[in-house]
């Protein structure tokens, strides 16, 4: 079954999830943030996701934008940080994150090719309207769908549901991308064709389903999508 739609993960896979702490730390007066913003960046990541599927578990339901806010607080507090401005610029770069260097040259070529692209993520829909912007990428995307659309997180069925009623496609006509292993797994149990950014290169997670394609970032996309 020929692809039709390209469908992408946001956070980690068009996005450089690091960059917000990276910038804040290259600015004067956070001298101490410049110490240690990868293990900010890193704990602030990994927190954001473990309170998707906590709260998820717990049918205790807050958006991405407050997820992230609570993920920071203890990222910086982990580090012995209490900076009320640092935190606010974090959070405001946050909306403004920088794309991976291949990205725009990757969706346009896919737009060029006249397959429909989107955007699936637990971001908010003001989130992630505000970080492609930034990014000089929404206008190669047709679509920015968020959780928030059917309230509940990935890697929940309902949300890659919203991919289907958004395109009228079968699951076969869609290549995901991610750059997380989980959400690679459950999209290829779900029935798409997947390709797993792995940036990190991480070994495959033991989770049913997985990955048609494993990259190292999105420049093979295209290929992939016949474009």
């Amino acid at each position: 079954m020929p692809i039709t739609t390209c469908i992408f993960d946001a956070y980690g896979t068009l996005l450089d999830v690091a960059s917000a702490a990276r910038l804040a730390a290259a600015e004067p007066g956070h001298e101490r943030l410049a110490e240690c913003w990868p293990r900010i960046a890193q704990n602030w990541r990994l927190k954001q996701l473990d309170y998707t599927w906590l709260r998820t578990v717990m049918d205790d339901h807050a958006d991405f934008w407050t997820l992230t806010g609570d993920a920071l607080d203890w990222a910086l507090e982990a580090e012995g940080i209490e900076d009320n401005a640092l935190r606010e610029r974090l959070m405001a770069l946050y909306r403004e994150l920088g794309a991976f260097p291949e990205v725009r040259d990757v969706l346009g070529r896919l737009k060029k090719a006249g397959l429909n692209t989107a955007i699936l993520s637990n971001g908010t829909p003001d989130m992630l309207e505000a970080a492609t912007r930034s990014a000089g990428i929404r206008a190669d995307l047709d679509d920015i769908l968020s959780v928030e659309m059917c309230g509940i997180y990935k890697p929940a069925r309902a949300v890659y549901d919203m991919v289907g009623r958004r395109f009228a496609c079968a699951p076969g006509e869609v290549l995901f991308v991610s750059s997380n292993g989980w959400d690679a797994a459950a999209a290829a149990a779900y029935g798409f064709e997947v390709a797993w950014a792995n940036r990190a290169g991480e070994p495959v997670e033991r989770l049913p389903g997985r990955p048609a394609h494993i990259l190292s970032d999105l420049s093979g996309i295209p290929a992939l999508a016949g474009a």
